[in-house]
């Protein structure tokens, strides 16, 4: 990387914020877990892929993801993560080490102007 060229993932000085979506497939109970995260609800993730086959369908990611739950999201819905630095930017996360984070419950998701995901349906 040249001198003074920002890194990946950083404009300046300031994180690039990359959010993903997920489905929230269960819950973890960690009763004996690090100090800061006390309190802290921790969901199981399956990430969502926009289906390059077809546009107009997820398919599930490979992976699943522990992440911390700051906007009561719930099992079943589709929500957005952040991960890595981006995750430790949530509130009263700073102090905290996790690297996934739920920011947001979704309402609709639209792909090519066409509705996708819907949270009524």
């Amino acid at each position: 990387m040249a001198r003074g060229a920002p890194r990946p993932g950083f404009t300046g000085s300031h994180p690039i914020l990359t959010m993903f979506l997920a489905k929230v497939e269960g819950a973890v109970v960690a009763t004996k877990k690090e100090g800061s995260l006390s309190g802290r609800k921790l969901l199981l993730l399956r990430p969502q892929l926009v289906d390059e086959k077809d546009p107009t369908k997820f398919k599930n990611g490979s992976n699943t993801i522990v992440a911390v739950d700051v906007v009561g999201a719930g099992i079943g819905e589709m929500i957005l993560f952040c991960q890595g630095s981006s995750a430790r930017l949530a509130g009263g996360m700073k102090e905290s080490p996790v690297d996934a984070v739920i920011v947001g419950i979704v309402d609709t998701v639209d792909v090519l102007g066409q509705q996708i995901y819907s949270a009524r349906t």
